[in-house]
């Protein structure tokens, strides 16, 4: 007997943008944060919880190396970030995952470490990889000082003053991290131990509460340094200034294949921003609040665009053209007939699909979200899956290439036969156990390449599939033809989930790694994003976030789009200035 057809699980109405325009790599490589972001999650949650922050430890020497740890205390559980600081060789520092050392290694653990914790993760924390661990420890991570901009604000501090806010816009955090690891690497606590957590059960929550923990560790950090040189003279950061402070990242190829791996879960991340969005611009009619809530919220986003630099001469034009974009949406936004009139939501969209960039429009879309909280924050608690990809067994082989056709059409329209469309191809470093992408008709390795290629294998499987002149079942074609397990199993699972394909060719030989990193550090809330090559960028995460002792009055959850306090003095930035950055973010 025939299995029935498949359904889709979640149908995506008339009032939301399709899979085949969200899902394309130009769009995802042009995705900006959201009010539904996991950055933006955890702080609404600390803000709604009343989470407490304690430091327990602050063992250090005057330069800042030591041990330390920072605790929060959620309803139900405490979370201990252990850090350890040392000082490395200027040759040791680099943000490239074969780095041996690091100015500061740490770890997020399941509660309140004993001494012998303490002293077991000291010995093995600095060696990262190489170390032993155990499911007390939920994340491993590292980071580098932004030498410069470290030495600056101590620097000041020590003196009385406050650091150059030009200088400090430039590059925007005190420290980066080059890896934040959980989810049972290299020993670490698996997945499910925090699964079913209220404060966890959403993606990466451990992992950015370590980020958040660390940012807080890197400002008390560089104000003790600052009052061991400077004694009585020193002050501490101006509150405006530590919190326009973040925590830097470099990201490469590590987090690209997640995004393949996890179809299912990538279609709940997009459903609920889709989702969101759809409830908006649906909204008939407007209020002063929420006028005055876009307005405000499109200011701020000018001044953080404006704020936004980078080296890239890509990136650097899709910058002015955002620029330009938020011009032209101030301008009709300004124009009294354009907001006296009914669904102004939907038609802010419509005109910024008519006349923006990419990036000017899912900038858009962030704005039109942000300021309808109310709205669509709960959207976020749903951002998380547990299905897994099933076979079906029963179902007959035309069934299946039925599905074929009606799901997955992009798949079958590219001409996988021409050597350019699968040029490239993702391994497993042997040394690192990393993630990389190659060049199938250059590098050695493809034989071992990573099952990535969703278009690619479709396109095989439809073609072997009008070879086969009996309507068999599924589980006699796999059987046949193990070699296609795999796709078979997860065409079948995911045609019930419009989002969870990406709708491109990613070993297509002009195919940019980096559309995958943004789209998925836009989900994390990254921002500032400053693409290094096609294959990393360096990001900020945490900017303009409410520090532990900031989550006081309604404004605590406003810090989409931050810009440094003196907003004049960062926009003298000039072309020196960016030079200057360069400087200030070699390791």
């Amino acid at each position: 007997m025939n299995a029935e057809m498949p359904e889709p699980t979640h149908v995506v109405s008339k009032g939301m943008r399709s899979p085949e325009k969200v899902m394309r790599l130009s769009r995802m490589g042009s995705s900006f944060q959201t009010r539904l972001s996991f950055m933006r999650s955890l702080t609404r949650r600390i803000s709604k919880e009343k989470w407490k922050f304690e430091k327990l430890r602050f063992e250090v020497d005057e330069k800042g190396y030591g041990t330390s740890v920072y605790v929060v205390h959620t309803p139900e559980r405490t979370y201990s970030l252990i850090t350890f600081t040392n000082e490395i060789a200027p040759e040791q520092r680099t943000d490239r995952v074969v780095a041996k050392a690091w100015d500061a290694t740490f770890n997020l653990f399941d509660g309140i470490p004993t001494e012998a914790d303490i002293k077991r993760l000291s010995e093995n924390t600095p060696k990262q990889e190489a170390g032993r661990f155990s499911p007390s420890e939920l994340v491993l991570a590292r980071a580098n000082k932004s030498l410069r901009l470290f030495e600056h604000v101590a620097s000041r501090l020590s003196e009385g003053k406050q650091p150059d806010i030009t200088l400090l816009a430039s590059v925007g955090y005190l420290m980066r991290t080059t890896a934040v690891y959980g989810s049972g690497k290299f020993g670490c606590a698996d997945r499910e131990k925090i699964s079913n957590r209220s404060e966890t059960r959403g993606s990466f929550q451990v992992e950015l509460l370590t980020v958040y923990l660390f940012r807080w560790f890197t400002i008390e950090l560089v104000e003790y340094v600052a009052r061991q040189r400077g004694g009585r003279k020193a002050v501490s950061l101006n509150p405006e200034i530590s919190k326009f402070l973040g925590i830097g990242n470099a990201t490469g190829l590590g987090m690209a294949p997640f995004l393949i791996k996890h179809p299912v879960l990538i279609h709940k991340w997009v459903l609920a921003r889709e989702t969101a969005l759809s409830r908006v611009v649906a909204l008939k009619s407007h209020t002063p609040e929420s006028l005055s809530l876009f307005r405000k919220f499109l200011f701020q986003a000018i001044q953080h665009i404006a704020e936004w630099n980078v080296e890239d001469e890509q990136q650097t034009s899709r910058i002015i053209n955002t620029r330009e974009d938020l011009k032209q949406l101030s301008n009709w936004f300004a124009n009294e007939e354009n907001i006296k009139q009914p669904l102004i939501w939907e038609r802010i969209l419509r005109f910024a699909e008519a006349n923006f960039s990419l990036e000017g429009q899912e900038l858009t879309v962030s704005l039109l979200l942000e300021s309808h909280g109310k709205l669509v924050d709960e959207l976020a608690d749903d951002m998380q899956t547990s299905t897994g990809i099933e076979l079906e067994p029963s179902m007959s082989l035309n069934q299946l290439g039925e599905l074929l056709q009606k799901s997955f059409n992009w798949a079958l329209e590219i001409d996988f036969d021409d050597p350019e469309k699968q040029r490239r191809f993702w391994y497993y470093s042997e040394e690192k156990l990393e993630p990389r992408f190659g060049d199938r008709y250059v590098d050695p390795g493809a034989e071992q390449e990573m099952p990535l290629a969703v278009g690619r294998d479709v396109f095989l499987l439809n073609k072997k599939i009008k070879g086969v002149t009996d309507d068999i079942s599924v589980g006699t074609f796999v059987q046949n033809h193990p070699e296609f397990r795999n796709i078979v199993r997860r065409v079948q699972t995911v045609v019930r989930f419009p989002y969870a394909e990406i709708r491109d060719n990613i070993v297509d030989a002009e195919m940019r790694p980096i559309d995958l990193l943004r789209f998925k550090l836009a989900f994390f809330g990254a921002s500032k994003f400053d693409p290094k090559s096609e294959l990393w960028t360096r990001i900020t995460l945490f900017q303009g976030a409410p520090l532990p002792d900031q989550f006081v009055g309604n404004d605590t959850d406003e810090w989409a789009f931050p810009f440094c306090p003196d907003t004049a003095a960062c926009l003298l930035y000039t072309s020196d200035a960016a030079d200057e950055r360069s400087s200030v973010d070699l390791g």
